[in-house]
Order: structure tokens, then sequence, then C-alpha cells
């Protein structure tokens, strides 16, 4: 498919170009100034694209992943225009206020139902000027000139700079109070301010001179939008198709930034959107086939039935064009995201996605590539939504953050008005102003205008090309029906519908005047419409003999399988030669000679290097830094993000060292191990939400050469982002064939914290498990879609952690991690349980007991063990009693446990003991598969339950309390023995 060229590139590949040559040319203006920023293409480099504001303290990181800020700026006033500015002040105030605040009277509604308030602030008596005949010298405080065409690139002293006060009104109100309003001067960056001005100003950049081809698209978008909508309406008059009627220019608003994108060499665009217009976009601009849509509609499936999936509703539905547009040097794919009904909770999926492609991309690129050259984010939001859900703060926070930035998204808003009016809706005047958390300009648009749509798009993409942060279209619009089509919103806003029903819809209204431009005749467009709506009968028709299919690994999933193929590999050998991991781990703590570290991380470096010599004792944190060393040896980057990762919660890691001088950071792994894949340590924001979806984004664009791991600092934490655990991680294979390999590390165990620190809630993780409830044949697996684990020896989550790349296939997995484990003695491994022939244990025997002696089995999970070891050795009944750790949760592993517990003959009574109570942890999933094992092995006696009282809370915050339930539960596994 064939693009046609948009009407203002010329103008777009201009001003990029002028911007550059402008903060290139006069280095004695401003200090250090550079064209397009200095980051590397080398993905391992420290250089690149977050963002820091002066005042704020920031590490001298210098370690993989992390992104610098851009430095550079556009020349300093001369000194005539800081004089002319001086001596014009009442003009150069009018002039800025009508910058500042021209939005507020712009005709950016197209309803014309907005209540605003005379602006005073626009008038030109105000300051004193009330002369329109009297002429004034600009220069300096209206830019005329594009930066570009002369010498100075519009900053320097002009000729012909003097202008009547009545023709400096016409030209800025032209500009800023007419279909397109801007608001950037909030922006601190004086750059940021100048380049809007520049191009908003100067007299070349304002013109409106479409060209018929670019007419006809445009008219071609909206014509066959409002025909599918209406097809729909006929043949399926009962459907929630969530239609575009009334928001129809957010088309062309696409199709004019994926042709510019295309145009300035960007090859991917990762977009996320909700459910209003969907269906619209994907006939017109991403090809989808109207034979699947139809399908769908009437009740089939998208998804080929041998995958045994369950699928999603026709509005999450998705695709993935490479679309071809004329003068672009390489196509561009776009992939439209699944996204769940919760609004905007695709959003740092997509930008994790985005972020995680374009590293992929940098490692082949050549080498003045920067990160955001090739691949860009482009979310579409509701006005409710956008103002309403907390990930969008979230999302916006992670933006300009050094780890987590994707080189600036474009947002849009299709701001449709919903059914609660906005003044009890938000409290804020625009649903766009939470971008102005991060400084973000804003163009509010209005939507009966397809061409000032395209306009704003355009000037959206070139700013985040050349800055590389984000910016929002707040794209006025409405919609004809109520939320959806079986919707009656005149019951709550009879004045707005009353109005609509009574207008020419979008398209009709545009058609009207390109029929009067003579760009257009009456027949040729009846016939558009006519050929169009042949086509999709044409479609309906081939419903009955249509088959879905699936390309669900193809690209960067060639290679992996099916869950339950033949060809999954379930158990593999995950140990790794014994030299290979004592070189892992010296190198994880070996440190420059000027670098100084810490005096108290001596014994972390000491003790380190005495286990790994002694092939004795490795803690929790060596065995974890030997499973990441030894998959960036196989080629694998590991990301690992969350609240103080780098150090650890517990200050076990380590795994960055900071200079105790310079402040300089180091990661040992990286700069030691001269290995393939790198180590990221990405310290994150406060948040939950935005930064799980994020490296869940990464787990689908890199499912082969990346570990992510999302680390809570407590295991509760993850309650914050329950929204993508519930929507998107434990269901996206079921909904939309969607694997992941994302690892959630969530801190748990009770040991006297209290309520909140103490419980990952291990109950909802089950919960949400697929896992069967009895064994079924030999495959333990089946095809259970979320994977709960909680080991107790540093040896098992080093098998963990590398299964999950060494499988041929990805599974998201929740671990129960340590607190008090990470530093015990005796929860220590040995070396060769690590080495070639290891693998992970679902099921921990008893290494002390007696099996053809003990009487009671306890099964249990986590720390407790340790506890029971000690108190069982004090009563002298290491032979009565055997402790069985079930190290994996689900998939629950019947076979192994039948396995294990075949050995003990002389088993008579059956426990399960638990800190959790008993509305919580793993007694509700455990129970009723024990006793399926139990049953098959024929022991009549159920499994008995041992553990706290049913609770609201998951830890008593009373220390004696807490004390006393831990003492009785002790005491009750040894009882009458």
């Amino acid at each position: 498919m064939v693009r046609l060229v948009c009407f203002h590139l010329s103008a777009v590949l201009f001003m990029l170009s002028g911007l550059a040559a402008a903060a290139s040319s006069d280095k004695s203006r401003v200090g250090s100034v550079q064209s397009r920023g200095s980051s590397s293409c080398s993905s391992g480099g420290a250089t690149g694209l977050g963002y820091t504001y002066p005042g704020c303290r920031a590490y001298h990181d210098e370690s993989f992943g992390f992104r610098k800020a851009r430095d550079f700026q556009l020349p300093d006033y001369t000194s005539a225009q800081l004089q002319n500015r001086t001596e014009n002040a009442p003009l150069l105030r009018y002039v800025d206020s009508l910058r500042l605040h021209g939005h507020r009277a712009a005709r950016i509604d197209p309803l014309d139902i907005l209540q605003r308030e005379e602006v005073a602030a626009v008038d030109p008596t105000r300051y004193g000027l009330v002369d329109e005949g009297k002429k004034y010298n600009i220069n300096g405080i209206i830019w005329t000139q594009p930066l570009g065409p002369c010498p100075d690139y519009g900053l320097g002293d002009m000729d012909n700079s003097w202008w009547t006060l009545g023709d400096i009104t016409r030209h800025l109100r032209s500009i800023y109070m007419g279909r397109v309003a801007y608001e950037y001067m909030h922006s601190p960056s004086k750059t940021e301010r100048l380049w809007f001005s520049h191009f908003l100003e100067s007299q070349t950049t304002n013109g409106t001179n479409v060209p018929k081809k670019v007419k006809k698209r445009i008219h071609s978008l909206l014509a066959k939008s409002e025909t599918l909508d209406n097809f729909l309406q006929v043949k399926f008059p009962n459907l929630k198709r969530y239609g575009l009627e009334g928001g129809e220019s957010m088309l062309p608003a696409l199709d004019t930034l994926f042709n510019v994108a295309s145009q300035g060499g960007i090859q991917h665009i990762i977009l996320a959107m909700p459910h209003r217009g969907r269906l619209n976009l994907l006939t017109e601009l991403l090809e989808f086939s109207p034979t699947a849509l139809f399908y769908k509609i009437k009740g089939g499936s998208e998804i080929p039935e041998e995958f045994g999936a369950e699928g999603d509703v026709i509005s999450h539905l998705v695709a993935s064009p490479t679309l071809n547009y004329d003068g672009a040097q390489d196509p561009i794919t776009i992939s439209l995201l699944p996204n769940p009904s919760h609004l905007e909770a695709v959003n740092p999926v997509a930008l994790g996605q985005a972020r995680a492609k374009q590293f992929s991309l940098l490692k082949t690129s050549r080498g003045d590539c920067k990160l955001g050259d090739k691949v860009m984010c482009v979310q579409l939001h509701g006005d409710a939504s956008f103002t309403g859900q907390g990930v969008i703060m979230e999302s916006l926070g992670l933006s300009n953050l050094p780890h987590f930035t994707s080189g600036g998204s474009v947002h849009i808003v299709i701001n449709i008005g919903y059914t609660t009016p906005a003044s009890s809706a938000r409290s804020s005047l625009y649903c766009s102003d939470i971008g102005k958390m991060i400084n973000v300009p804003i163009m509010h648009v209005n939507g009966d205008h397809p061409e000032d749509v395209a306009r704003a798009v355009e000037t959206a993409f070139m700013y985040r090309d050349y800055f590389r942060k984000d910016i929002i279209v707040d794209l006025i619009v409405y919609r004809r029906w109520g939320h959806n089509e079986l919707d009656e919103p005149a019951f709550t806003q009879p004045r707005m519908y009353e109005k609509i029903r009574a207008r020419k819809s979008v398209p009709q209204l545009y058609e009207d005047n390109l029929i009067i431009d003579d760009v257009l005749t009456q027949e040729d467009a009846v016939a558009l419409r006519s050929t169009y709506k042949s086509r999709l009968e044409d479609h309906l028709t081939k419903v009955a003999s249509y088959k879905p299919s699936a390309s669900t690994f193809e690209d960067q999933w060639r290679g992996l399988v099916w869950p339950t193929s033949l060809e999954a590999t379930c158990d593999p050998d995950t140990g790794v030669e014994r030299e290979t991991l004592k070189t892992i781990a010296r190198v994880s703590v070996k440190v420059p000679d000027e670098f100084e570290i810490h005096p108290r991380l001596q014994r972390h470096v000491k003790h380190r290097l005495e286990t790994v010599e002694s092939e004795q004792g490795l803690d929790w944190a060596t065995a974890e830094a030997m499973a990441f060393g030894s998959l960036m040896l196989e080629g694998c980057d590991v990301r690992i993000s969350g609240q103080d990762v780098g150090r650890g919660t517990f200050s076990h890691r380590h795994a960055m060292l900071v200079d105790q001088h310079t402040e300089s950071v180091i990661v040992p792994l990286n700069s030691e191990l001269n290995s393939e894949g790198k180590l990221e340590l990405a310290n994150s924001s406060l948040s939950e939400m935005a930064v799980m979806g994020f490296e869940y984004g990464a787990s689908w664009e890199r499912p082969t050469n990346l570990l992510p791991i999302w680390e809570a600092q407590f295991g509760d934490f993850f309650n914050g982002a329950q929204v993508i655990i519930d929507t998107f991680i434990s269901s996206a294979e079921s909904k939309w064939l969607k694997q992941s390999g994302l690892v959630l590390l969530l801190p748990h165990g009770l040991d006297g914290a209290g309520p909140e620190h103490s419980s990952c809630r291990l109950e909802r993780m089950l919960q949400l498990s697929n896992d069967r409830y009895l064994p079924e044949g030999k495959d333990r697996y089946a095809n259970v879609n979320i994977h709960v684990a909680f080991p107790t020896t540093p040896s098992q989550i080093f098998h963990l952690l590398r299964r999950q790349l060494k499988r041929n296939f990805r599974k998201p997995l929740v671990v129960a991690g340590p607190k008090g484990l990470l530093r015990l003695p005796a929860a220590s491994s040995p070396l060769t349980d690590l080495l070639p022939g290891t693998r992970f244990k679902p099921v921990l025997s008893d290494p002390v007991a007696n099996p053809e002696v003990a009487q009671r089995i306890v099964f249990l999970s986590g720390k407790i063990y340790y506890d029971l070891v000690k108190q069982r050795q004090s009563f002298g009944l290491n032979d009565r009693v055997a402790f069985i750790r079930i190290e994996e949760l689900s998939p629950f592993p019947f076979h192994e446990l039948k396995d294990t517990l075949r050995a003990y003959t002389n088993a008579k009574q059956f426990v399960w003991l638990q800190e959790e109570p008993r509305n919580q942890g793993a007694w509700a999933h455990v129970a009723s598969r024990i006793d399926a094992v139990l049953v098959e092995l024929g022991h009549q006696s159920g499994i008995v339950y041992i553990g706290r009282k049913e609770a609201s809370l998951p830890a008593p915050g009373i220390a004696s309390i807490y004390a006393e339930q831990q003492k009785e539960i002790l005491a009750a596994v040894f009882r009458d023995l």
C-alpha cells in the first residue's frame, strides 16, 4: 500500500535541519551546543536520552542502559535584540500573553458549546498598545523567519522587522487563537519555547496550501470510516462496536503521523489505544481483513482452534502491517498492541516494548544511530481516562528517566467528552493538563477540521523527533452516539446531543468543502462510498469459508514453541560448568584499584570470594549473580527493575557499586565479564503499575535474549500493579496468544514486620493460576498460565532464573522471594548444586529424616522450614517427622510429590504447615491437590492444616501477638509425638 506524502513534510525536514544547524552554528552565544544530542548507538554505552534538570542530584552513572540528558540550546538573543525587547517591553508582554493565553480564546470546540470567559490578557490595550497603525520593531520579539534560511537561522538581527500593531495582532491571533491552540510557554526550557515560537510564527510555516492528493486522501479515510460504521450499524444493530462517528479525524491524524514518521526514518511504531475507533483504524489503515472482523462479530474465534485459547472481544483485536509511504527510504511497521478493557493499562506495556525494540536495533545499527531514531511509541487516550487513571501519571513519570525513556512518545487524546461532564470528571481546565507535570507541550485541535489536525500531528512529530520527549495532541471531537451504540447519551446530556443530531457529520462537512473547492465531484464522493460498501459486502459473503490464522512464532519469536507442543522442553538442564561459575562470582565483586567502595562492602566482597573458593555456603546474591552472569555469557541481557534493585532492598545484592568520592557507578558483571550480554539495573521511580507494565512489554519484544525481572521492594507492593497481573501477565496467553517470560521477585515471609511488609499474597497469585486440581497423564505442566515458586535455597533460584530462558517457550514466573534467608548460613548451597546435570527441583525431600521411620509428613513452603529443622533437632525427633518442601506451587508437582512420598512407607499422618493465615497463603491451592496424591498412593487419612487461623491481615502488627502465634505454630507440628 502506497501512502501520499503529507503537505508539510518539506517544512518538517527543513525545520529539523535548520534547528540542527542553528544549534551548531553559534557557540559564542551559548556554552555547550550539540545538534542532535550526544547519545551513542552502543547499547552498552553511558550516554543517551534520559533527562535531568538543574539542581537534580544524579549518579555519574556509566552503567549499561543508562541514557543521559541531551545537551543542546539555541543561541541566545543578540545585544540588539535584548535592547529592543527592553525598549518595546509592552509589545513583548502582549506577544508573550498571546503565546501563553491564546489557547483560552481559540476556536477548538467543534460543537461550540465550551463555556469560555473573555480572555483579557490577549487585548493589546491592556499593555498600552492602542494605535493599530503604529509600527514596532519586532526583532527578538516575534520570530517571522523560519529556522534555516538565513546565516543566523532567524535568531539574528533582521531587516524589514517593523510591523504595525494591526499586522502583529492579526498574525499572532491567526496562529494562537485559531483552530489549533498551543500550550508550550510552561516549559522551563528556553530552547523548546523558542523552537515553537519560530516554527509557528515564521511566515512560511503557517500556510494552508494542501495538495489535492492529500485532500483526497483525507476524504477517503473519513468517508470509508463513516461507511464502515453505517455498514456495521445496519448489519449488526446490536453490536457494541465503539464506532468513530464524530471522531473520524483520528484516522487522518494517524495516517499523517505514520507518514511523517516514515519520512523521518522511523521503521517501527508501537501503538497503544483503547476501544474507541479501533475497528475503523484496523480496517482502514492497518490492513485488517474485514472478513476476519465479520467472522469474529458472528461469534467466530480470531485464534486457530489447535491453540486451545479463549480469545478476546472485537474491540481488542490487533494487527501489525508494514506500510509503504511515498518518499520514505524504508517501509514502516505499525504494531497495534492488544489491550484489556482497563483503560490506559496498555500504555506502559507499549513503552517497554518500544524501548526493548530500540535496544535490539541499536545492537545492529550504524554508530550514529540514537535511541528513538528507528522506533517510536504512539499512545491514544480517552479524555476521561487520561485525567482519571493513575497509570497515566506513572507512565509519564517514566518517560524521561534514564533507564526507561524510549525516545519520546506522541500522545493523541481522542477528546470525545465522557457521559459525566468535565466539571465532574476533572479538576483542571483541560484533560491534557496532567502532561504539564513533566512539561509536555500540548496542542488542542478542532476535530471538525482534518487538515488542521494533520498539521498539528506533523508539528508533534517534529518536536518529538528533535527533542526526543513526549508531546500531546488533544483532538477535540465528539461522539454521535453514547458510550456505545446501544446507549442513550441524551439521558444526561440533552442539549449537547440535540446539537450533535442536528449537524452534518465530519466526513460530510469535509466532503462538502472539497466539492465547493472543485477538489472532488459529487459523483466521485458517491462512487467512493459505494465502492467501499460493495467491498464490505463482498467480505461479508466470505465469512462462511474463513479460517483464522496466527503469526505467533515469527520474527523475534522464531524458534520458540507453544507450551503444549510436543517439541516443548519443560525441564532443561540449567547447570553451568564449575570454572565458569567461579569466574562469574569473582568478577561480580571486582572493582578497579582507584575505585573506592563503601568500607562495609568489603565484608560482602570477602564473603563471596571465600565461598566460591571453598565451593560451600553460596548465598542468594551469589547464586543470583551466577545466574545472571551465565546468561550474559550465553548472549542474553538481564534487566532487573524496581526500587533500589542495584543494591537490593535488604542490602544484599550490590550488583551496582558507587564510588564513595565521585559517586560514579560501576556494574562489575558488565565491566569485568567481557560477555555479549549485559546486566541493566534499572532503579525505578516509586511506581508499581507502570514499571511492571514496562517490563512486561519488554518481555514481549525480546523473548529469546532478555531476562526481564521486576522486583518489589516488599512482596505486597505488587498490589499497585494488580491490573497488569490480572489483565496481562495471567491472561494474555489465553486471550491473545502472547507468551511472556517476565519474572516477578516478591520478597515474602512473616517476620514481625507487620501487616503490610510480610506477604506477597500467594493466595492471589495461585487463584489466578489455571492449574489442574487432579493429576492428568505424565505431563505435569499441561499449559498452566502462570508459574509460582517459593524456593528455599540459592541453587533453586539459580535454576529458576536460568530456566526462564533455557526453555523453548515462555511463562511468567512469580517468585515468593526470601528476606531473612538471604544471609542465613543454613539456607546456602554448595557449588555442586549448580553444575551441569542439575536443574530446578519442584519438590525437595527431607535430607535428614529416615523415610522408613517417619510417621508424620509435614508439607510446607518457604522459610519456616529452617525454624522447624532447629525445633525438630532440639526435640530429638529427626526420624519421626519429615519435612517435604513444595518449591513450585503452580504448576502443582503431582508426579514429583508422588515419587517423593513413595519412600515414606511408614507415614500415617499428613500435615500442611504455613505461616500465613488459613484464608491466605497456599493452603486453598494445595489442600485438594495433596489429597489427590495421597488417594493415589492409597492413604485414607486426608491432609490436616496447621497454621494461623483466618485473619483479615496477612500478619499482626503487635510484636507479642506475632511471637505467640509463631510459637504455637511450631509447637503444633510436634504435638503428640
